[in-house]
């Protein structure tokens, strides 16, 4: 069968996000429980080494750290298919950080509540890029919870960014993280997003 120019089918547009935040946010989790395709990831398990470099105060169960990225991708309707990577979080791998941000449509941050303070690198860093960013609060059990606004005063977030609370586990939760995502920056960039 051969497509005339009007009837090719029309191919979706592609959409590099990334996916930060501190050590132990979620941030692997999230791309795995959202990508419609087996991630990849460049997961290695924490050692000797890494005692008095690697903090795990309140992650202290984490036996394994992102040490590139991790990569998946997901399709929203007929229109958009989002290529997620997810950063390293900890302070000795933000060296390939410039390279994954590289043509990024934008960024989620994920905060744990636990180790709030984490998020600050990412949020300086993707301000300082002029990088549209959300903040999204992985809902740890345990973990203490605040009110959203508690959460931007403590960030020192602008009012016009985003915060959702979520699952990174679940991927209805992570899914709406990133249309949250994709919307934001379509409204900063003033132009209009289908549903």
């Amino acid at each position: 069968m051969v497509f005339g120019r009007s009837e090719r089918p029309r191919l979706p547009t592609a959409i590099k996000i990334l996916i930060a935040g501190g050590f132990g946010a979620g941030k692997t989790t999230m791309v795995g429980a959202v990508s419609e395709t087996r991630p990849l990831r460049t997961e290695e398990v924490l050692t000797d080494r890494g005692i008095g470099v690697d903090d795990l105060t309140s992650v202290e169960a984490k036996r394994t750290t992102t040490v590139a990225m991790d990569f998946g991708r997901i399709t929203l309707g007929n229109d958009y298919v989002l290529y997620l990577f997810g950063t390293p979080g900890q302070e000795r791998f933000w060296f390939v950080w410039d390279e994954l941000a590289e043509g990024s449509l934008g960024a989620v941050i994920l905060a744990d509540t636990r180790r709030l303070a984490d998020c600050f690198p990412s949020v300086d860093y993707f301000e300082r890029r002029g990088t549209p960013f959300v903040v999204a609060v992985n809902c740890f059990e345990g973990a203490p919870t605040f009110e959203l606004d508690e959460v931007r005063l403590a960030l020192q977030l602008n009012p016009s960014v985003p915060i959702i609370l979520c699952d990174a586990r679940k991927r209805e939760s992570s899914r709406e993280v990133l249309i949250s995502l994709v919307k934001h920056s379509a409204r900063l960039r003033a132009e209009p997003v289908g549903s």
